[in-house]
């Protein structure tokens, strides 16, 4: 099986330097790609001249990650894509079991490893930890992680199991399945595109699977911190587009109503903790929503919409409310 390694860089030579070894270091089954975003550092030359192994992908403008995946993999022939941040330690036959299971399982399209914290290796990373879920309402949880609450690893989630999405941080898929899907959808620019890509495919009959014994540590926050009020603007955006484009027409108005409401009370916490740029966020974030909101109609009519997308209504409730911190207590 030909696998490609792809690492979206933008202006990131200091990440490469600290990150790029491990992956040509434990990568031998793979052919490892930089694909850079139009960077104005010296990142590609450093590339070039400290790993002339690896290939380098030179996409003509920044269009976020998004669009810098989907420019850089139509140069790439592979079986299997690997879309990996440049922020990511990966490990000793990391590639070995993924491989494996593709090999073993026509029907699994996609592949995330467990993804465990670079800064604090005894525990799971915020973005994707050991799998991916959404609820009824759109918001995005995962094995070891569910808002802010981030699990140790102690073994709870060593059993590899189909999930709902795999993470953007590392993201394996099958190169005929992200073609059949449509790629990536570049009016998300950065944050939650997998998720859409994933619920597309998941739509098209294939699995998506999470596998334990390959394991990855990511820096995550490389690009923009959890605390920069642009993340917050692209992920509240990016969140009721999924719902848009994703959600059933019968069961959309009353999810987004709800949703609304809900962004509301977040806009209200984020004025009384200080932080006035994060509420303006949410309003920037509906306000494009709603200029937007025929184009995802349109994208939504297109896509085939079966099967339940969720196991629970209301992450925000258990959390919240119920206390539920750990996803085994969901």
């Amino acid at each position: 099986m030909n696998v490609a390694v792809v690492i979206l860089n933008w202006n990131g030579r200091s990440l490469l330097e600290r990150f790029l070894p491990s992956v040509v270091t434990y990568s031998k089954e793979a052919t490892v790609y930089v694909a850079d975003n139009a960077s104005s550092d010296d990142s590609v030359d450093f590339v070039s001249k400290a790993y002339p192994e690896v290939k380098i992908v030179q996409n003509t403008e920044n269009g976020g990650y998004a669009k810098g995946y989907n420019d850089a993999l139509n140069k790439i022939d592979a079986d299997v894509y690997c879309l990996l941040n440049s922020d990511v330690e990966v490990t000793a036959n990391w590639l070995t079991p993924i491989i494996s299971a593709f090999e073993q399982s026509e029907d699994i399209a996609a592949i995330q490893p467990k993804i465990l914290d670079c800064k604090k290796k005894t525990h799971f990373e915020y973005a994707g930890a050991a799998g991916g879920y959404i609820d009824k309402l759109g918001y995005p949880y995962c094995r070891g992680r569910i808002f802010d609450t981030i699990e140790k690893d102690e073994g709870q989630y060593d059993q590899d199991v189909d999930i709902f999405w795999a993470s953007g941080a590392c993201l394996f898929i099958r190169k005929t399945v992200f073609e059949e899907a449509g790629k990536l959808d570049e009016d998300f620019f950065a944050h939650q595109e997998e998720i859409d890509l994933c619920w597309r495919i998941q739509n098209m009959g294939y699995r998506i699977r999470y596998i334990a014994d390959s394991t990855i540590y990511h820096l995550g926050g490389a690009t923009l911190d959890t605390m920069n009020p642009k993340k917050t603007y692209l992920n509240f955006r990016n969140n009721l587009y999924l719902l848009l484009k994703n959600v059933s027409t019968k069961r959309l108005p009353g999810i987004l109503l709800i949703r609304l409401i809900l962004d509301g009370l977040a806009a209200l916490k984020f004025l009384m903790e200080g932080k006035p740029s994060h509420l303006v966020s949410i309003l920037k974030a509906h306000i494009s929503f709603y200029l937007n909101f025929n184009t995802f109609i349109k994208k939504g009519k297109k896509l085939s919409k079966t099967g339940k997308y969720y196991s629970i209504f209301s992450v925000v409730w258990q959390y919240f409310i119920l206390k539920r911190k750990h996803f085994d207590q969901l």
